[in-house]
């Protein structure tokens, strides 16, 4: 097989951190491409070292001055988490001397490792988030042009391109975006999947959690995964598990801080009574969700009852995967009126609150608008565009100020 690396939305970020910040730390979900992005973009000015060898591993924790001397900057270290005692000498290393650039770290445990770079290297590391890939790296169309979430939103709104030859919605949901699975068509969706999920317990969980829950935590994550794009009940959750509200509140603090879910919570300024106080969650990758409440292929995926709310999953996450590697620092909320009107994501810049709109339909109806429409109503922006997400290839305007874009355009 030929391999051929995939351009990824971060890079943008990640070169422009490494000109101001001492350190830069990529995290994000295992085999997330982590590894991949620093080895292709830094490695001609950068020696790398993995701290998942056990005899490197072993010397950094040992005697990490000596592997600080062996290894010297510029320096990409692999899997830091691996060896958090590190941070503390790189920290000295960098009061000595705040050169950028000088060292790129790697992890994937976040939780843990969170706080160790916190406690070490507050206001030296620049942290950034690598998700698995977003729509528009799958189809090498990366927009750099468009790097503000205003711009992004008018593009799609006033789209006159052509649809090109996609994939079905379906596979779309089913692939996800890991990138072994999307370069290597051979590899068993279903092994790659069950041996990520043992790993990530075994790796990830185990240490964090007491071992007496841990069959309980894998039921708790079956749960939720049949629960994605819904609002979340911590009491509901405690007494299906039959663990306290605390422990389910920490689980899901775990598996946010891992980047395997998604906490999108309601506008906060709501007109007139507050209804809503739960976070809506996603799973970050559809595939990964897909996989684990049994579904087994496209047919099976669209017509059954998680059909709507995978689509919404996958759709918002090309918006969140975007603006994290972007940085952009617009706030994304949803919104659901007193009567019940709902609008799945609002995006909140300098310029406004942009509502949208996911629709697993291919045909875009006037029920489709309802909840965009009672947006504007409430909201008092009637001049405003709305935009719906959805498997319809009619683009463009759909009602009024109310446009329509595929789903393959995110």
């Amino acid at each position: 097989m030929v391999y051929m690396y995939i351009n990824r939305l971060l890079e943008k970020t990640l070169k422009e951190a490494i000109k101001t910040f001492p350190a830069v730390l990529i995290t994000g979900p295992r085999q997330s491409g982590k590894t991949t992005l620093v080895k292709e973009v830094l490695s001609k000015k950068y020696d790398y070292v993995s701290l998942d060898e056990l005899d490197i591993r072993s010397f950094a924790i040992e005697d990490p001055r000596g592997f600080l001397e062996r290894y010297p900057s510029p320096l990409i270290i692999d899997e830091i988490q691996n060896a958090p005692q590190l941070l503390s000498y790189i920290k000295a290393k960098i009061d000595k001397d705040r050169k950028p650039g000088k060292w790129i770290l790697t992890g994937s445990q976040q939780f843990p490792l969170m706080r160790n770079v916190s406690e070490s290297l507050a206001g030296r590391v620049a942290v950034l988030t690598l998700f698995p890939f977003s729509q528009a790296e799958k189809s090498r169309n990366l927009r750099y042009n468009l790097g503000t979430a205003d711009s992004y939103i008018k593009n799609l709104s006033g789209t006159k391109d052509k649809i090109k030859k996609t994939g079905s919605t379906g596979d779309w949901i089913l692939q996800g975006g890991y990138p072994e699975l999307f370069v290597n068509k051979k590899i068993s969706r279903k092994i790659w999947f069950s041996s990520y999920i043992q790993t990530y317990i075994d790796r990830d969980v185990r240490g964090n959690i007491k071992t007496a829950n841990l069959n309980d935590f894998e039921r708790f994550l079956t749960l939720l995964a049949g629960r994605t794009g819904q609002e979340i009940s911590f009491s509901v959750l405690s007494r299906e598990i039959g663990v306290s509200v605390p422990t389910i509140k920490s689980w899901m603090s775990f598996l946010e801080a891992s980047s395997l879910i998604y906490l999108l919570y309601p506008y906060h300024k709501n007109f007139g009574k507050r209804v809503i106080k739960s976070p809506k969650m996603y799973f970050t990758d559809t595939g990964l969700v897909s996989y684990i409440v049994g579904l087994q292929d496209e047919e099976h995926l669209i017509k059954g009852p998680m059909a709507g709310a995978l689509f919404e999953t996958a759709c918002i996450m090309q918006f969140i995967k975007r603006f994290s590697a972007l940085m952009d620092n617009c706030k994304l909320y949803f919104w659901r009126s007193i009567s019940g009107f709902e609008v799945d994501l609002l995006v909140e810049t300098a310029q406004g609150i942009f509502p949208i709109e996911f629709k697993l339909s291919s045909t875009i109806s006037s029920q489709h608008i309802l909840a965009l429409n009672e947006w504007s109503k409430m909201a008092g922006v009637l001049d405003k565009k709305g935009l719906i997400v959805s498997s319809s290839k009619r683009l463009g305007l759909v009602g009024k100020n109310i446009y329509n874009c595929h789903f393959s355009m995110l």
